[in-house]
């Protein structure tokens, strides 16, 4: 019989480390997110400036140990000099461009009131989450629709789980952790020791040539 020993946690120490976490967080300025735990499910709220900081303040409460789920009751409230939509739609365009690793030629945007939707196509996960990533955080964008779609260019299903396996490996050398490939699409598999470790994991998926579609069925034990 296997014994797995857990550490609990009350939930005002589960309070203290979120807080602790956030302060220490250059992306948040002190005081700007509140923090409320019942029964290990943490409450966010507060006034950011982007839809983009209300997803990190969840993931970011998310990795402490103790979490159990992160309820967002954060709002949006643009701060700093308002621009207007060609003026974010320039530094849009200036961000793409002086981003080495998005091909921006085949990327195109829109704004409308601080929301940028992009379009077009890129050749894996990881250039489209590096466009999104290059506007997400410019002044006066609100949101980032990113509609950008994956054109992986044509490699083997046996090609792309050698590299993807390789890599986890090299990333995980003491795990259990792998993967499935079929027609491009990944399927990871196992078990990781913490939510960072999951989504490191999916990222070295998104990274490899050829992938198009991915599930992250880890399971975090």
């Amino acid at each position: 019989m296997t014994l797995t020993r857990r550490c609990f946690k009350t939930d005002q120490q589960i309070q203290r480390d979120v807080r602790a976490e956030i302060a220490r967080d250059l992306r948040f300025k002190p005081a700007e997110l509140g923090v409320e735990v019942d029964g290990g499910v943490v409450t966010l709220t507060g006034t950011v400036a982007t839809f983009r900081k209300i997803d990190e303040a969840a993931e970011l409460a998310t990795s402490v140990p103790g979490v159990r789920d992160v309820a967002s009751q954060l709002t949006v409230a643009p701060t700093g000099t308002l621009r207007d939509d060609p003026a974010i739609a320039r530094a849009v365009r200036d961000a793409l461009e002086w981003d080495a690793l998005v091909p921006e030629e085949r990327i195109d945007s829109a704004v409308h009131h601080g929301v940028v939707t992009l379009t077009g196509t890129v050749d894996d996960g990881f250039q489209r989450t590096m466009a999104g990533d290059a506007v997400a955080n410019l002044s006066g964008v609100v949101l980032v629709n990113n509609h950008v779609r994956i054109l992986p260019p044509v490699r083997s299903d046996a090609d792309i789980y050698d590299e993807i396996k390789a890599a986890l490996q090299r990333r995980f050398p003491f795990e259990n952790v792998d993967a499935s490939v079929d027609a491009g699409a990944i399927t990871l598999m196992g078990t990781l020791p913490s939510q960072p470790m999951r989504r490191e994991a999916e990222r070295v998926a998104w990274a490899t040539h050829g992938v198009y579609a991915l599930t992250n069925c880890i399971v975090i034990a």
